[in-house]
């Protein structure tokens, strides 16, 4: 792996120490936008339970946060440094109970089979270890009819080709793409 590759893993990728940091910090303003779209195309509402997998920052835990009221907010991310910061920027919805954050991998989510009604990804996938295995894992966690979306900015250096063939590969349904300015979201629905 070259040195410019492995320095953006550990501030985008695999966010940690001082890299990672910056990275968060970087994430955080970059992301918000596609994750705002993201939440919109989920048609996330108050009682729904939803689930953020590679949430960095935690920036759209936030936002989801702010639409479930009396639902529930989760959320998996693989690196120390980005569940720290989703801790600090999501401390009250912690508090209270709405939001809960997990340490983990997408390969092996903590919950329940059937437990949530939609999930989103942004900005993560192309770095999951297996897409498809991350993308079985996740439609086994959702009810049936859940909704998926996977958002990725212009920067994320995820194609859209093959998107769609992964989401059908993993049992989900309906899959198709959403062009946003020049980001894109992948939708998809746990038939």
């Amino acid at each position: 792996m070259s040195l410019v590759k492995s320095l953006l893993i550990r501030a985008f990728g695999r966010p940690q120490g001082i890299l990672g940091r910056l990275g968060g910090i970087i994430m955080a303003r970059m992301n918000r936008s596609i994750a705002a779209r993201a939440i919109a195309l989920l048609d996330v509402q108050p009682h729904d339970s939803v689930l953020e997998i590679g949430f960095g920052p935690g920036v759209g835990i936030e936002l989801l946060a702010r639409v479930v009221s009396s639902g529930r907010v989760a959320g998996v991310d693989d690196s120390e440094e980005m569940v720290e910061q989703a801790r600090v920027r999501n401390a009250e919805a912690i508090k209270h109970g709405r939001v809960a954050l997990w340490r983990g991998s997408v390969e092996s989510l903590p919950f329940e089979n059937d437990t949530f009604d939609k999930a989103l990804a942004i900005n993560s996938m192309q770095v999951w270890p297996d897409a498809v295995a991350g993308l079985r894992e996740t439609w086994r966690v959702m009810k049936p009819d859940g909704r998926v979306v996977l958002g990725f900015t212009s920067h994320s250096g995820q194609p859209k080709e093959g998107l769609t063939e992964m989401l059908t590969a993993a049992g989900f349904a309906g899959a198709h793409v959403v062009d946003i300015d020049q980001d894109f979201c992948a939708l998809a629905i746990k038939s």
